[in-house]
């Protein structure tokens, strides 16, 4: 019987495995396209909250590589909440 670990390990550990030039191409070619879409989105949101533009860049950027780190979905989407009163 296999028993599950109690220690946490990352989805990118298993995924760097098997990686390739390949698909390290793909990857920043979509890296490319998702940026030209979501930094400006990111400025956008920042500025309609009240902020200033570049900490919806520091977000957007930071918040992309730690839910890509440590997720486990094939597709994601980060978008932030707004609740209305």
């Amino acid at each position: 019987m296999k028993t599950k670990s109690a220690i946490f390990k990352p989805k990118l550990f298993d995924t760097l495995k098997g990686y390739t030039k390949e698909l390290f191409f793909k990857d920043a070619t979509a890296g490319v396209i998702v940026g030209i879409v979501a930094l400006p989105l990111a400025i956008a949101f920042a500025i309609a909250s009240g902020v200033s533009p570049e900490k919806g860049l520091f977000t957007a950027i930071i918040a992309g590589f730690i839910i890509s780190a440590l997720g486990e979905a094939v597709y994601r989407l980060v978008v932030p909440q707004v609740h209305s009163l």
